[in-house]
């Protein structure tokens, strides 16, 4: 396995590279053998005006900062929607795909009304079933949640009108709320990327309305339908498990260990997934993809330096979005990371939607975080 930490220059495969999987892959010139990897032609940044569709629930959330802040506030698809409003050109179509209960819809309608790019015509009241969930935090990164009401899962029909999209970002918080079916339709019928966060799939409610999280058991069967996997330590270490448990096994740490982290994105590579982001909270977070020579690549990129932390609620959320413009608008999956990290620590600056920053402005975060000119 290659491994570096992410500040040397960045190179881009030719994608009419036939030896290539479905989607262009990108290598970083090791900053320790800088002849590692071969040196091909650079990529022209296209224009960005993109569809990108934004998949999950927009819960109805009270949080309790760490702080005692109370907030109510409607969450998760409305984030990464947000932040690709602001990162995208005039032309670009954000689209957000969810099911909500009737008395939310006006209030949801009325808060993107203010993102022209944002289109709500697919945010359904049909089924009047959406989540609402309860959010206190006990440290940062550490928080108990109850969710008292259920959305109606994605499926099938809800995305036959987007097919032409760019990208699908995928952003459940419970594991009901995306179907399978989904994402095999969307292979089936879309050449656009399909980025997938796994907060869904390892996260349940039980009956008594505890959030808590699950084994992601059946992860083989989702993987070749997932382009790019996003997660944190809590939920690799729910979806790489054991042929058998003792019971002392559970008395661990809820994270995954840092060396088991290359095993376990080797094997959702050999699964079909193009890219596995994992999360390392003040670490920043690891990347890896295989090369053109079919080799793993493991690539650390730092964090981008929050001063004040105000609530983390939705990070993960605008994580996804930000890594789904990045590797649009430079087909390189470490790159694709500054980008992701710009928009997860943009999120935890405030509490309201004015936190995104414009195309520009994340761009010089970038350049001062990472010294890349993008």
């Amino acid at each position: 396995m290659l491994r570096t930490q992410a500040f040397s220059h960045l190179k881009l495969l030719d994608p009419t590279d036939q030896r290539l999987p479905r989607l262009p892959h990108a290598t970083c010139n090791d900053q320790w053998r800088p002849c590692l990897l071969p040196v091909c032609a650079e990529a022209t940044p296209m224009e960005p005006n993109y569809k990108i569709s934004v998949l999950g629930p927009i819960p109805r959330d009270h949080i309790v900062t760490v702080d005692g802040l109370e907030v109510d506030k409607y969450g998760c698809v409305i984030y990464p929607c947000v932040a690709l409003s602001n990162l995208t050109g005039d032309d670009a179509e954000i689209v957000a795909v969810t099911h909500v209960q009737k008395k939310d819809k006006g209030p949801i309608d009325q808060i993107l009304s203010a993102f022209p790019k944002v289109r709500t015509d697919l945010i359904s009241d049909e089924q009047d079933q959406g989540d609402v969930i309860s959010l206190k935090y006990i440290t940062q990164a550490k928080r108990e949640e109850r969710q008292t009401a259920f959305m109606a899962p994605i499926l099938p029909r809800d995305v036959e009108t987007l097919t032409d999209s760019d990208a699908f970002v995928f952003v459940p918080v419970t594991d009901f709320e995306v179907a399978l079916d989904t994402l095999k339709y969307i292979k089936a019928n879309s050449d656009g990327v399909i980025i997938f966060d796994a907060h869904g799939p390892t996260n349940a409610a039980t009956r008594t309305g505890q959030r808590v999280h699950r084994f992601w058991i059946d992860r083989d069967q989702w993987l070749p339908y997932i382009d790019i996997l996003k997660m944190n330590k809590e939920e690799a270490a729910c979806s790489w498990f054991k042929n058998e448990y003792t019971e002392e096994d559970f008395e661990g740490d809820e994270e995954i260990p840092m060396d088991e982290l290359p095993k376990f994105a080797e094997h959702c590579l050999n699964q079909g997934t193009k890219a596995v982001y994992i999360t390392l909270d003040e670490y920043g977070c690891a990347v890896y993809f295989k090369n053109a020579q079919g080799e793993v690549e493991e690539h650390f990129v730092k964090r981008i330096r929050v001063d004040n932390v105000v609530d983390t609620t939705g990070c993960g959320d605008s994580f996804a979005g930000g890594l789904a413009f990045g590797w649009l608008q430079t087909q390189d999956y470490v790159k694709a990371c500054y980008y992701g990290n710009a928009a997860g620590a943009q999120r935890c600056m405030g509490t309201e939607l004015d936190i995104y920053k414009s195309l520009e402005e994340t761009n010089a975060i970038i350049k001062k975080t990472y010294g890349v000119e993008l």
